[in-house]
């Protein structure tokens, strides 16, 4: 999550849902596609099927490449926090892509490096940013069933089953933090529990406020739902179709799509704030990357219309390549870590981080497969 100090208390229930306000000057009448009313998109007419990807394009895999190569040239290698955790999520799906064993190595060398092992919750149990890392570690597990690479995950998320709360994810990043790892290790029974606690609090038609401080308010803040659209994609993927859970997931992965589809700058890019586009506004990478990835995702699996959707990854994908990344493999306009628009602004071209590569390499992954 951002912000990892950050801890809200005296949760309050919304009186009603507050209104999402989209970038002025955009109407459904106006949206990306011929006739899309992307509102409605949920109820609206889906592809028959995934799409069949064929050869992977060699030309976004060569954009992750760059952005891979560069943070790996140039930084020291990171902790098993959540911001190298994503990272690694992201180099472990350029690996898948691409074949290459350096990224595996790569990814693998940090598990090493760390056991295994997650970040230690004694001051904070079962906290979904120290659990994290387990993503990368079940990708190394999959490629090599080694116990270990496993082990700490599968413990973790059964202490945190076994405590019987349903309170821990009171921000919108936890969820991408945790709820895959219910998912992958077959415990969403519980997840789901966890899921419905932060929605109930924190979805607002479509989008997501980013803890109980925005509850109300007209900020939606982009990472925080680019944290929220990549964990429905990631858990779709390896949700059974006959979970009696699935229908739900993908109802708010389209609505999210829809309300996403609304509010993209005409550079392909999404400004920090969802609601306000003249609160800070710029191209911000991070959000971006993360709604790219989604959207690809579900354009590539059939959850979302083709027409309606692949202009909309498009543009984010183009936006991303032509602003963010830079020729030396630098991803630039990273917003850095925060929990809302104000936060380390103004956001410059050279601003990086690697949660916002690993948000990238995810984006290449899906794109590539387009």
């Amino acid at each position: 999550m951002d912000d990892d100090a950050a801890h809200v208390t005296g949760w309050r229930k919304p009186d009603g849902e507050a209104a999402f306000v989209p970038a002025r000057g955009i109407s459904p009448a106006t949206l990306i596609g011929p006739g899309a009313a992307l509102a409605e998109a949920s109820a609206g007419p889906l592809d028959s099927g995934p799409l069949d990807s064929g050869p992977l394009d060699s030309g976004p895999l060569d954009s992750g490449r760059l952005a891979a190569d560069h943070w790996i040239r140039t930084q020291a290698a990171g902790g098993n926090d959540w911001q190298d955790a994503t990272l690694h999520s992201g180099v472990m799906a350029l690996y898948r892509a691409t074949n290459d064993t350096r990224y595996r190595d790569y990814t693998l060398g940090w598990a090493n490096r760390h056991g295994f092992a997650l970040r230690s919750s004694s001051g904070n149990p079962h906290f979904a940013a120290h659990q994290a890392a387990g993503q990368a570690y079940l990708d190394l597990y999959e490629d090599d069933p080694e116990p270990r690479r496993r082990a700490a995950i599968a413990r973790e998320i059964d202490a945190t089953i076994a405590t019987g709360r349903t309170d821990y994810w009171w921000w919108v990043d936890a969820l991408h933090m945790a709820l895959p790892l219910f998912a992958r290790l077959g415990r969403m029974d519980y997840g789901d529990r966890l899921y419905r606690y932060t929605r109930q609090r924190l979805w607002n038609n479509g989008v997501w406020w980013r803890d109980g401080k925005f509850v109300n308010k007209n900020i939606y803040w982009s990472r925080g739902n680019g944290w929220a659209i990549a964990a429905l994609a990631k858990v779709l993927q390896v949700l059974p179709q006959q979970s009696p859970y699935r229908a739900a997931y993908e109802a708010d992965f389209r609505q999210m799509a829809a309300r996403l589809a609304q509010v993209q700058r005409s550079d392909g890019f999404w400004n920090v704030n969802l609601g306000d586009p003249d609160d800070y506004p710029g191209p911000e990478t991070s959000g971006t990357a993360f709604f790219t990835y989604g959207l690809a995702w579900g354009v590539r699996s059939g959850l979302l219309n083709t027409t309606t959707y692949r202009p909309v990854v498009t543009k984010g994908w183009d936006g991303l390549t032509r602003l963010a990344l830079q020729s030396s493999g630098r991803l630039g306009y990273v917003q850095g870590v925060g929990q809302q628009p104000s936060d380390h602004q103004p956001v410059r071209v050279n601003d990086t981080s690697n949660f916002a590569v690993g948000a990238f390499l995810l984006a290449t992954s899906e794109v590539a497969r387009l």
